[in-house]
């Protein structure tokens, strides 16, 4: 089994044991959004700037590795076209689940973002890409594909762990860990995933994820930092995440 496979596994698991980033809206949420009142999270704890979305009705929207039923029915509900890609079959259901509760469509895709993405070159006006990269060896090949698939002037917004969460133990206390975080070349790094349930990550830095956008032809706009929402990193805000927001000229 591959690694791609055992984190699918995983994510499907941790989604039947209540996991947070795998519990869809509930319907007031999405009538809300409706209304106009709403956010959406990259990160673990601070929203999404609206003007990073802009005007979404009849916009073209693709939800890399963003399966769960927590931002494309929000998108939706503000008149995207939403399509979903993931490789977890309980965060698509989750998807289909609240697409048939409140009655719109959305393309469900279950994809590895891995390999080539199943789309046409300049198919999207927007690719939401939540924290998910660092399930992932090699990143740059991803913001390559995001650069095809999104139409030009078209906008790329990334939730990106920036290390910090693989520098340091279990308690967060003492820097214990040696880079690149990578399991697959590592077998003491692998045996610290399986002991604390954690799928098989990897540790990105910002030449891979700054750098990588940017190589792939985008041109960054913005950035903002964000923490774990919980924890001792959490408790000094020490950030241990960014977001960017980037566009394709």
């Amino acid at each position: 089994m591959n690694y791609q496979d055992i984190n699918a596994k995983t994510i499907d698991r941790w989604v039947e044991e209540d996991w947070e980033w795998g519990r869809p809206i509930d319907r007031e949420t999405y009538l809300r959004a409706l209304r106009g009142d709403w956010d959406v999270l990259l990160t673990p704890t601070k929203p999404v700037p609206h003007e990073w979305l802009g005007e979404l009705g009849g916009k073209s929207l693709l939800g890399l590795a963003s399966g769960g039923g927590q931002q494309m029915p929000i998108f939706a509900a503000l008149g995207a076209r939403c399509t979903v890609l993931d490789y977890s079959d309980r965060q698509l259901e989750s998807e289909r689940l609240v697409a048939a509760r409140e009655g719109y469509d959305i393309r469900i895709v279950k994809a590895d973002m891995t390999k080539p993405l199943p789309f046409s070159d300049g198919e999207f006006d927007i690719i939401f890409h939540p924290v998910s990269n660092c399930y992932v060896r090699e990143v740059e090949p991803i913001f390559a594909e995001c650069f095809r698939v999104l139409k030009t002037g078209g906008r790329l917004l990334c939730g990106l762990d920036n290390g910090v969460n693989f520098m340091v133990g279990e308690d967060e206390s003492r820097i214990v860990n040696k880079f690149p975080f990578d399991p697959t070349s590592d077998p003491d790094q692998l045996r610290l995933l399986e002991d604390t349930d954690c799928g098989v990550q990897f540790s990105h830095t910002l030449t891979d994820q700054i750098g990588g956008q940017l190589r792939a032809g985008f041109r960054l706009l913005d950035v903002y930092e964000d923490t774990n929402g919980e924890g001792y990193l959490h408790e000094l805000n020490i950030p241990s995440f960014w977001a960017t927001l980037s566009e394709k000229p």
